[in-house]
């Protein structure tokens, strides 16, 4: 038996990279508009509503209307977009945040997919604030660092194209200095924080790719907890997932000099890292992952996996 699958948005960056991991499967049938048809709202309805399963790559607004065009009850909701991670009636997407969580992914008609800053943040803080260790009030900050694809069409052409008339000369830059970054509010809903974290994210001249930080101070954390306390939990938390795999004490020695934000590229894999000094009670947790894969289009496809009831690790191995 195939489903059918539409990609509204194909043409943009996650939803090529959505469609480049679904194109050839068998048990899939892929809905396609001819680029006529893209913006037509009769013929988006009827590619919705013909749909098992629609993926809403757009922004925001349009994702809210694409939802509301959607009238047949058995066409489920994967949105990529910001519009729903924090609504009522929706699951989120990451597989992996809590022990039920894959399995209220199977069930649900409507999965918001996470921002790609999130899926390494709420991976990092989730497990420290339901173990005790970091209390719900504690105040987190973020700092991460992105690969340009990040930022969509239009960052991409002011990185890539030396001829755009707004053009990005610098090899780094940082933003979201308003301290109002779109991704806050579902990293403090889905980790458990009392409180807004302070996030400052960055982009870097690589084009997919990202390490996400948490730094701690043990000692103003309740009971000082040690640096082998804060990599145990971790790794109980995620001890038995394909995705999302807790670094052993070699591999985060071997990157404690150099943490390459592209090594995880082209995979739906988050490997996260305990950088600790015990002397000084203090850590640094760090998320890696492709901002495009376990950031975007890997995990939409993991989510759609288990939606339709398929292998999980169909399409991203």
């Amino acid at each position: 038996m195939t489903r059918a699958v539409f990609i509204d948005g194909e043409e943009g960056t996650t939803g090529l990279q959505i469609r480049d991991r679904l194109e050839g499967r068998a048990e899939l049938e892929l809905i396609h508009l001819p680029e006529s048809q893209r913006k037509d709202p009769v013929a988006r309805r009827d590619a919705l509503n013909d749909a098992d399963l629609a993926v809403l790559c757009l922004p925001d607004q349009a994702s809210r209307e694409a939802v509301a065009m959607i009238d047949n009850p058995k066409t489920r909701v994967i949105d990529a977009s910001t519009a729903h991670r924090v609504s009522d009636g929706w699951v989120y997407g990451f597989p992996e945040m809590r022990p039920n969580q894959r399995s209220r992914i199977e069930a649900a008609k409507r999965v918001t997919n996470p921002g790609c800053y999130p899926t390494g943040a709420i991976a990092l803080i989730l497990p420290l604030v339901a173990s005790g260790i970091v209390p719900p009030d504690y105040p987190v900050q973020i700092n991460a660092v992105s690969g340009y694809s990040g930022g969509g069409k239009s960052l991409i052409a002011r990185m890539e194209d030396p001829g755009n008339p707004d053009p990005v000369a610098s090899a780094f830059f940082v933003y979201g200095l308003g301290l109002e970054h779109k991704h806050v509010p579902e990293i403090q809903h889905n980790s458990g924080l009392a409180h807004s974290p302070l996030f400052a994210p960055s982009v870097g001249r690589f084009r997919q790719g990202m390490i996400v930080q948490v730094p701690l101070q043990l000692w103003s954390l309740p009971e000082a907890p040690t640096v082998a306390r804060i990599q145990q939990t971790l790794r109980d938390y995620y001890g038995s997932y394909k995705f999302v795999t807790v670094a052993g004490d070699a591999d985060s020695a071997a990157r404690a000099s150099l943490l390459d934000p592209e090594e995880l590229n082209d995979t739906n894999h988050l490997r996260l890292f305990v950088f600790g000094n015990e002397r000084a009670q203090q850590v640094v947790l760090a998320a890696q992952l492709d901002n495009l894969g376990k950031g975007a289009a890997g995990q939409t496809v993991q989510n759609l996996n288990l939606m339709l009831g398929l292998a999980e690790t169909a399409g991203l191995e």
